[in-house]
Formats: C-alpha cells, sequence, structure tokens
C-alpha cells in the first residue's frame, strides 16, 4: 500500500492541498496516520479522493457526498447507491462520439456561403449540441446525427431548415424523456430510500427502461412517418393522375 504525504495525495488525486483539508473537515475524508509530526494517506485515501472527485463532475454536492459516507460507515449498502448513481450517470447510447475539423464541417454544411453565414450555422449546430468546440476541432457527440443532417443537405434541403427541424425535434424528445421519467417518478421513485434497501430496486427499474425507451418511440414514429407519407404522397399522386387523365387525349 502506498504512503503519500498531503501535496503528494493531492497530485495523485488531481486535486489540491485545499480540498483535501476541506474534505477532511466535512468528515468525508478520514485523517491521516500520524508519523511523528507528518500527516502520511494510503491508497484508501486516493481512492476515496477519486471517487469524491468523479462524484462531483457527475453533479453531487459535498452535501449529497457527505450523506453517501454517513450510510456507508453506518453499515448501509451503499454499494447499492452506488450502483444506482452509476446506472443515473451512464449515457443512454452506445454510439461513439467523433470528431470534425473546421475545415470538415465546412466542406459538408457550408459550401458556397459566406464567412457570417458559416459562423451562425456553427453557432447554431453548437447551440443544438451537434457539435462541440474543442481546441482547434469540434468533438461530435451523436456522428449518426451529423450524418442525417448531411443526408438531407445533400438531398436538397437547407441547413437552415435542417437546424429549424433539429431543435424541433429535439424539443419533442425532450417532452417523451420527462414523460417516462415522470412514469417512473411517480410509481418507483416516490417515497423510495435511494440511500438504502430501495436502491438497487431503483437501479434494476432504470436499467430496463433503457430498452424499453427505443422500444415504445421507434413503433410509433415509423407508424406515424408511413401514415404522413402515404397521405401526404396519395393525394399528390392522386392529383397528378387525374391531371393526366384530363390532358391526355385518349382518355
Amino acid at each position: 500500500m502506498g504512503e503519500y504525504r498531503i501535496d503528494e495525495l493531492a497530485q495523485s488525486a488531481g486535486t489540491t492541498v485545499r480540498n483535501i483539508r476541506s474534505y477532511q473537515d466535512r468528515g468525508l475524508l478520514p485523517p491521516p496516520r500520524l508519523r511523528g509530526r507528518v500527516g502520511l494517506y494510503d491508497d484508501a485515501h486516493l481512492a476515496r479522493l477519486r471517487l469524491i472527485g468523479q462524484m462531483l463532475e457527475r453533479g453531487y454536492t459535498l452535501a449529497n457526498i457527505s450523506d453517501l459516507v454517513a450510510a456507508w460507515e453506518a453499515g448501509r449498502d451503499v454499494g447499492a447507491v452506488l450502483g444506482l448513481e452509476q446506472v443515473l450517470t451512464d449515457p443512454w447510447t452506445d454510439e461513439i462520439p467523433g470528431w470534425a475539423t473546421y475545415d470538415e464541417l465546412i466542406e459538408a454544411f457550408g459550401p458556397g456561403t459566406g464567412p457570417d453565414q458559416i459562423e451562425e450555422r456553427l453557432r447554431r449546430a453548437v447551440e443544438l449540441g451537434l457539435v462541440e468546440p474543442d481546441g482547434d476541432r469540434y468533438r461530435v457527440p451523436s456522428p449518426r446525427l451529423l450524418h442525417v443532417g448531411a443526408e438531407l443537405v445533400a438531398g436538397g434541403v437547407p441547413l437552415e431548415a435542417v437546424l429549424d427541424i433539429a431543435d424541433e425535434i429535439r424539443r419533442d424528445c425532450e417532452v417523451i424523456a420527462n414523460r417516462f421519467v415522470d412514469l417512473v417518478d411517480t410509481h418507483v421513485l416516490k417515497d423510495a430510500d435511494l440511500l438504502g434497501a430501495d436502491a438497487a430496486r431503483v437501479a434494476e427499474v432504470i436499467r430496463r427502461m433503457r430498452p424499453l425507451v427505443q422500444m415504445v418511440v421507434n413503433p410509433f414514429v415509423a407508424r406515424g412517418m408511413e401514415q404522413r407519407v402515404r397521405a401526404e404522397l396519395g393525394d399528390k399522386l392522386e392529383f397528378l393522375t387525374a391531371s393526366d387523365r384530363v390532358n391526355d387525349p385518349a382518355v
């Protein structure tokens, strides 16, 4: 087991000496073992610090983490709580993010446009979460979405219209997500002891939700597209064939 002075521990954990002392004052981190007047920390302290850092990155407050530590020290099943936390913070897609340079984005979406229009398009794409600036390139959280946009543009749909519909669909999907979360909140999370016996049960419900959401949404979207496309194109085809019959001398 490694031994660390406080500055070495801070460097290994990617934090600061000030944070370590603050965590100790809050009871989040056990005190060091003393050797003379020198406090020595070990790998258990390092693991706790890394866990605190990860939970802070995922949106936990120090008060939340303090509750978890208190539950752990009281002998409650914090493993189940952390399992629930893992389920809550895991991505809901197996899609691997991609990367694109500025020139690649311009080639796909900005040929023949001026600098001001290009910058406005990029601004909207960033606002919608389609791309994220990262140094001299862009992170693409969903290459599939970017591919759909490129295909629509290649098919003749103006990019501004693609960005508009992307914004509308994003809002629609947020409504769907809210309905699923409200459903679980009302029937599963209400009065659940998330720091105790109910944590594992809630985690299992959320695991089951992952494929169910897509299984519900995809058929409804497919059915709606079938009905709308048939109705829209059917009316146009009927009009065209009727016009042909009227204009055809043989009829």
